[in-house]
């Protein structure tokens, strides 16, 4: 019998090439924490490359046990782990309130340490939840996740930094422009290999026209060392502090929930449903990686949705490949140099191959509500109200700001809220009373004549 797509191992030349379109799909979301962490620390620019490469080594360990999985760790999925950005926030909090900076990266480390531990024994109770997540509710999360996204990609688009003096000029946008359409033209115009790269040739274009724009940057390559390690407990021995590991321990259940809601994602996408013993797996990978994650200098770990996006559009289903990718990212973290190479590639660049990733998770979504039973009256309310509440923080991201700092890591996530809201909708239109039976013939996940769309369960180009 042939290994099911996800187990599928792929000749190592195309290992190599998609496992790196991984990578730089899921690059500036990795370094974007500890950068900005690292600045409000008032880090060196020697002490902000190290702690950039630490979160690159562990996101590859994370990503290992997500996808290779060892025990009952990792679910074993092509799913990418890196930092967290739901963490950014709690931690830029933390270091704000440490009058001494230099002990603010050790307290954010033993609190992430807590955090995950208390995390991990928590798994198995967490991916109960699976049953509160009938396609109406997947389908609305994984839209959620997707145009949660969007507005990253057109950020990137913009520019570097909105401090930059060109940040949204038509040089960046036309980059960004140039870039989409030239990955349009490959997915659209070429086959096989070729295609399925598509992105990864598009920001290797897209960097190479943006050079005599004067764009590219060339210098954290000739600055970077060639070999490097992250040393354990580089920046001092972790510190426990009880108000730093309730944050962080809050920022460790909205992870966990967007991880379940990107692990029944994936699971559609791939035609490997993320059952119950999965989900448990996944989160128990998230966590662990979260709580070795500070031994090396690195932040809490969780799943990347923007991959998501990437495997959805490429078809190419193989975990080994996201493995690859995080063998790659170890790779970084363990030379310098090699990962400045990734960071020469423009941010207008990413921008642009970013609507492709990030509206192709919108896009499945789609595809999964078209078949959770919109013809009934109480699932259109629940799919209504749910995408509402989950684009508050896109649409209006001051909506929250007289809630304390701690209710504003939940409610900041558009994809939590909004994933609470529609399982709360769908318990309260759909199982609770007498309409309970008949509702759950077109929402509950595990229906067995339940199909999956062409479009996310299409093997991979020959």
């Amino acid at each position: 019998m042939a290994d099911h797509p996800v187990d599928e191992k792929l000749p190592p030349l195309k290992m190599a090439t998609t496992g790196l379109q991984h990578v730089a799909a899921m690059y500036a979301g990795v370094v974007a924490p500890p950068l900005i962490v690292g600045a409000a620390i008032g880090l060196s620019a020697t002490e902000l490359t190290f702690l950039t490469g630490a979160c690159l080594f562990t996101a590859g360990l994370a990503t290992f046990l997500q996808t290779l999985g060892i025990w009952k760790i990792g679910a074993r999925l092509p799913f990418v782990n890196g930092v967290t950005f739901a963490g950014v926030a709690p931690m830029t909090a933390i270091v704000a309130s440490t009058e001494d900076k230099s002990d603010a990266l050790p307290i954010i480390f033993g609190a992430v340490i807590v955090a995950g531990l208390l995390g991990f024994f928590a798994a198995p109770f967490f991916s109960k939840a699976i049953r509160f997540f009938p396609p109406v509710v997947t389908g609305t999360v994984i839209t959620l996740i997707g145009v949660s996204l969007l507005p990253v990609a057109f950020g990137w688009a913009q520019g570097p930094s909105p401090e930059a003096d060109d940040f949204g000029s038509s040089t960046n946008l036309g980059l960004a422009a140039i870039t989409l359409v030239i990955v349009l033209l490959l997915r659209r115009f070429t086959r096989g290999f070729v295609k399925q790269i598509a992105v990864l040739l598009g920001l290797v274009a897209g960097t190479l026209i943006a050079i005599p724009f004067g764009v590219t940057d060339f210098g954290p390559v000739a600055d970077a060392s060639i070999v490097g390690f992250p040393t354990p407990f580089h920046f001092g021995a972790p510190q426990f502090q009880l108000a730093a590991i309730l944050s962080m321990c809050v920022v460790m259940v909205v992870s966990m929930t967007e991880s379940t809601a990107d692990m029944l994602a994936l699971g559609e996408i791939v035609d490997r449903k993320a059952d119950e013993k999965t989900i448990a797996a996944g989160l128990r990978a998230d966590t662990l990686g979260s709580a070795i994650s500070p031994l090396f200098n690195g932040f809490m770990c969780s799943a990347f949705a923007q991959n998501i996006g990437l495997v959805a559009m490429t078809k190419i289903r193989s975990r080994y490949v996201v493995a690859a990718g995080g063998g790659f990212l170890v790779l970084m973290g363990l030379c310098p140099m090699a990962a400045s190479l990734i960071a020469v590639v423009p941010r207008p660049v990413l921008g642009g191959a970013g609507v492709v990733l990030f509206g192709s998770v919108a896009a499945s979504g789609i595809q999964t509500l078209v078949r959770a039973g919109l013809d009934k009256d109480n699932n259109v309310l629940i799919v209504a109200v749910s995408l509402a509440v989950g684009i508050i923080p896109i649409a209006e991201p001051e909506f929250y700001h007289a809630f304390p700092e701690n209710a504003k890591i939940i409610l900041d996530s558009g994809i939590s809220t909004g994933c609470v809201v529609a399982v709360l909708l769908n318990l309260v239109f759909n199982h609770i009373g007498g309409r309970a039976r008949d509702a759950e013939e077109v929402t509950h996940p595990m229906e067995a004549g339940e199909e999956i769309s062409e479009a996310t369960r299409a093997p991979a180009t020959p």
